[in-house]
């Protein structure tokens, strides 16, 4: 394993789960950290054609980016199928607030819990530079640092948490089956908290651009533009924080905002404190995204008054227009809205059952990580009751069979 290089930036999330992974697993590596070095950024770029994504991780003669945990056990030639007869109380797909929570809940009523997480724990919380509403933390505090306490909260009550993926959910009356990234595993009851990710623009440059000056994470890539002029898309809360963020590195953001900002009042005061680094460009469209030699170069808009097109030079693009819900694996197998959001019943459990779900993918949710985590705490509740029912049910038959 000596072969295998990480590289990656300091305010990653997904860069310190895999490191943290390696770790646990006692599989050595070598570490760069590309924002604080410039000859590793431009190592790295050499390996990956231009592409600056973390993390970027290389072994022999392959290069991954960003990759899953499941391509780091192919590329490291490690068992895929983990089957296991072991019945579950019960099983959370998603590790973000909503299940994080969740899972200090019923680990503390020695509830036998288990989390599949396929991108980072914490969900996007982890992603998001700094939160300052979440309740009892009045000087705010950073969206990594809030994932990683309720990481350490949940496993310290007990909570199994794995990286892997969910692929296909059935259910009977005596429980739940899951086919994972691990192989089939068995519960008695899940919880669905998958979460959101984010929308893309669907204009011409931004898949043929991106991790070449295209991103959506600005805590994973914003490292990558010192001292360079961006773009930044979006009205709402996310683009507004993230371009605050970004003027870390930034010499000069040109925010597009297509109609009007919606983003919090709160916001609104902070964004014009940095008018010296952020010009807000109201109704204006994103057209296209145009580069040069494999890198972003100029960002093609409208005004929508005026019909101009106007071309804003710029380095990079990040994007933050919205979430999509993560539940491609449900359709056809559990009732979801127009939107791909996933309806419940008052009791938050979804139309199959045994089967509950809490936070940012139910139908109805605020969006907001406060909300989410009192979702996971109601959940958990739930799924508490759900057990005792289905132990009376279980003793009740053993009755009658005895008699």
């Amino acid at each position: 394993m000596s072969g295998l290089t990480v590289y990656s930036t300091s305010d990653c999330a997904d860069c310190k789960q895999l490191k943290a992974w390696l770790q646990s697993k006692q599989i050595p590596f070598t570490s760069h950290v590309v924002d604080e070095l410039d000859d590793m950024y431009t190592e790295m770029l050499k390996l990956t054609n231009g592409r600056d994504r973390v993390p970027t991780v290389v072994y022999d003669d392959k290069v991954l980016q960003e990759p899953t945990i499941d391509e780091m056990k192919e590329l490291l030639g490690m068992d895929q199928q983990n089957k296991t007869d072991e019945v579950f109380d019960t099983v959370m797909i998603g590790a973000g607030p909503a299940s994080l929570t969740a899972a200090i809940y019923t680990c503390r009523e020695d509830i036998k819990t288990v989390l599949y997480e396929k991108g980072v724990i914490g969900g996007l919380a982890a992603v998001t530079d700094w939160i300052d509403n979440y309740p009892g933390f009045p000087k705010g505090l950073a969206g990594l640092e809030l994932a990683e306490n309720l990481q350490h909260q949940a496993e310290r009550f007990g909570a199994d948490i794995r990286l892997g993926e969910v692929l296909d959910i059935e259910s009977d009356d005596t429980g739940v089956t899951l086919e994972t990234t691990d192989g089939t595993v068995r519960a008695k009851t899940a919880l669905i908290a998958t979460g959101s990710d984010y929308k893309k623009l669907g204009i011409p440059g931004e898949v043929e651009y991106y991790a070449r000056g295209v991103h959506y994470c600005a805590t994973c890539d914003g490292a990558f533009y010192r001292d360079k002029k961006l773009v930044v898309v979006g009205a709402g809360n996310s683009a507004v924080q993230e371009a605050i963020f970004l003027t870390k590195f930034a010499s000069h953001i040109d925010l597009l905002v297509r109609s009007t900002i919606t983003a919090s009042e709160v916001l609104q005061h902070e964004l014009e404190k940095h008018k010296d680094k952020i010009t807000v460009h109201i109704g204006v469209t994103t057209d296209e995204i145009i580069g040069e030699d494999n890198k972003v170069t100029k960002v093609i808009g409208t005004n929508k008054q005026t019909n101009e097109k106007i071309t804003y030079e710029t380095d990079g693009v990040f994007v933050f227009i919205g979430l999509l819900p993560n539940t491609g694996f449900l359709k056809g197998k559990i009732d979801l809205d127009q939107q791909g959001l996933v309806l419940t019943d008052a009791f938050l459990e979804t139309s199959m059952k045994h089967v509950f779900c809490a936070g940012d993918v139910r139908s109805g949710a605020t969006m907001q990580i406060a909300s989410a985590a009192g979702e996971g705490a109601t959940a958990a509740l739930m799924i508490r009751k759900r057990l005792e029912e289905m132990e009376r049910a279980e003793s009740s038959q053993k009755t009658v069979v005895a008699a």
